[in-house]
């Protein structure tokens, strides 16, 4: 009675882990869909120059990087933006207007 018992205890216990973890599921990523060229042709006839035609399809769509709670992903350049902004006054190293003037503080407070 012990070894059934415990065949079936293991049989229960077998089947519980199989089943314990469901697949991870990935968030849908949008596709870039690319240009596509066809060439025709038309039969040549005697004495005719054969002329090529090209037929362009365009397909557009944009295919930002988002994250799955769906902003931008930072870590791909077409997502990183820079904000130019004009200095009137003194700047400091790196570029950026330096508040310690009156000009740049006026400037700051129109944007």
């Amino acid at each position: 009675m012990k070894k059934l018992l415990s065949l079936i205890a293991i049989a229960v216990f077998g089947l519980t882990t199989a089943f314990a973890q469901t697949p991870a599921t990935t968030a849908p990523t949008k596709k870039v869909v690319k240009k596509e060229v066809k060439t025709a042709t038309t039969p040549a006839k005697a004495g005719v120059k054969q002329e090529t035609k090209k037929v362009e399809t365009k397909t557009t769509t944009t295919a930002s990087k988002l994250k799955a709670d769906g902003t931008p992903d930072m870590r791909f350049k077409e997502n990183k933006t820079k904000t130019v902004t004009k200095v009137v006054g003194p700047t400091k190293k790196d570029g950026t207007a330096d508040m310690r003037y009156k000009a740049n503080k006026a400037a700051a407070k129109k944007n």
